[in-house]
């Protein structure tokens, strides 16, 4: 994949909590294959008593005027930048065209809901053309606003691997303050973003600050071996100013690729949306957790080691020489 938007976050994944609620059809393949986290595969000679074996959503064919249809609710609620439409393995057997619309409801809306007249549905994208075995990808460009809710049109019928919805997380922060305490200002449920990284070659950088514990080592931010001097960072703006007193760098996973030292810095950007790394660069950026040793496989809490470095907007994470981390958890307390 190559368009910009790519590097934003999946607000469907089933990682964060994206689900497929309803689908009009889904005879073939069934419709929870659309958010799987894994990329599609294909099993030669595979037959269901259905039909082939597809890793993707897929609808019988349709004898009757129409399309069918999918209703998608989002894992974190935000504004949609683009979308990748996946038809991988489905070659005489895809959609036609494609739509999708998108609407704000509340997070447990139900499907009679959802299908309510008085839902206020709105075209993230137009009816488009697809290609077959291919990751199609569509920015959305026109459709300002928070949607929880999406519904996915499919022309006349077909099949479809995976849908990527790619943007920025929208919290609901009343909720969130409403609860008080500590926040972890660089989850992604929170609106944290990973917008710059020195390398991420072996793990994608967003799986710093995906929620829960890692799987495996796939499941981690991982960077290839250093063979000059330096080392690898990342820079992650946070969902919220806040002021950081608690962060956690986990290595679940890496015992033999794990950093031999890690450091934080932050800084206070004038403005708090700033992602371009050249002007990230030149931030007084403060120190907040010297240089410290990792260790293998093992969870690693600061709160005593941090200095006070003041009000964060974004933090640089650095990693001595190289190595994979699995999480880092940022914790501070919001600004007013």
């Amino acid at each position: 994949m190559t368009s910009e938007f790519t590097n934003l976050v999946d607000l469907a994944s089933e990682r964060l909590g994206g689900a497929v609620l309803y689908a009009n059809d889904d005879f073939f393949a069934p419709k929870e294959n659309l958010l799987k986290a894994s990329a599609p595969e294909w099993r030669e000679g595979a037959y269901t008593e259905r039909g082939k074996w597809m890793d993707g959503w897929e609808s019988r064919r349709r004898r009757t005027p129409g399309f069918d249809w999918c209703l998608v609710r989002l894992g974190a609620p935000g504004r949609v930048r683009g979308v990748v439409v996946d038809t991988s393995y489905f070659t005489g057997n895809y959609p036609e065209e494609c739509s999708l619309e998108g609407c704000a409801a509340a997070p447990d809306a139900t499907v009679e809901e959802l299908t309510n007249d008085a839902t206020e549905w709105v075209e993230l994208l137009r009816q488009t053309g697809l290609h077959g075995n291919y990751e199609n990808e569509f920015a959305v460009v026109h459709a300002a606003g928070r949607f929880t809710h999406l519904r996915f049109k499919i022309y006349p019928d077909g099949g479809v691997a995976r849908l990527r919805v790619y943007g920025e997380v929208l919290p609901d922060w009343d909720s969130i303050k409403r609860a008080g305490g500590l926040v972890d200002l660089a989850a992604v449920e929170n609106g944290g973003m990973v917008v710059a990284t020195s390398d991420e070659f072996y793990g994608h950088r967003h799986n710093l600050i995906m929620p829960g514990r890692a799987a495996d080592m796939s499941d981690g931010w991982e960077t290839k071996r250093r063979r000059g001097p330096g080392y690898d960072w990342c820079v992650i703006r946070l969902g919220a100013r806040g002021t950081l007193r608690r962060v956690e760098v986990d290595t679940a996973h890496f015992k033999g690729n794990f950093p031999e030292s890690c450091s934080l810095k932050v800084c206070r950007a004038p403005d708090p949306s700033t992602s371009d790394e050249a002007t990230l660069t030149a931030l007084p950026w403060r120190e907040l957790l010297p240089r410290t040793r990792l260790q293998a496989h093992t969870r690693h809490f600061y709160e005593r080691e941090l200095l006070d470095a003041g009000q964060a907007t974004h933090a640089r994470f650095h990693i001595y020489p190289d190595g994979g981390v699995s999480r880092l958890r940022l914790y501070g307390s919001l600004e007013p």
